[in-house]
This record gives C-alpha cells, structure tokens and sequence, in this order.
C-alpha cells in the first residue's frame, strides 16, 4: 500500500491532513451538515467561522474539507493555536 493509498483512508475516516514546513499534522474536527433550500451548508462547532455550502452533500463535504485547511493555516501563518476539537454529536430517539 502507497502513502498516498493510506493518507485517503485516514481523510476518509474524517481527519484532516494539514501541511507545514518540515512536518504534517493530523487534526480531526466535527462537521455539521444540514440540508437546506435547494442546497447544503455546513459548520464545525469548534472552529468558529469556518464554514462552507454546496449544492450536494458530496459538494459540501469537499468544500468543508478545503475551508477546514484555510482556516487552520490561517490560524497557524497568525500564530494562533489551532483549538482543540472537542465537539461530538449523538441521535438521541424518541
């Protein structure tokens, strides 16, 4: 198996690869999906801001991924530290 094979199951289980000099860090954050009119938005609860829509879930997906690395290497070129995610989701039935 190639490091490239590996790497897309890793982003397939929903972690982000994010690029820096001289090394690669994992993070892995929640992102909310919600249909709406006529298309789909999305949100992770612990990146305020970071946000993304697209006119079909694999679209929205996509673009969340890449809004996801802008705005972790943003944070980074600011020399903010980038949160730690501690978000989670659960369906509860009634």
């Amino acid at each position: 198996m190639k490091v490239r094979d590996v790497i897309k199951m890793i982003e397939d289980d929903g972690w982000y690869l994010v690029r820096t000099k001289g090394s690669i860090v994992m993070n892995r954050f929640l992102v909310v999906i919600e249909k709406t009119n006529g298309n789909y938005s999305a949100y992770s609860p612990d990146l305020s801001g970071c946000v993304a829509t697209g006119d079909t879930r694999e679209e929205v997906e996509q673009n969340m991924h890449e809004a996801i690395e802008m705005h972790i290497k943003g944070l980074r070129e600011e020399h903010i530290p980038v949160p730690e995610s501690v978000s989670f989701a659960e369906y509860v039935a009634v």
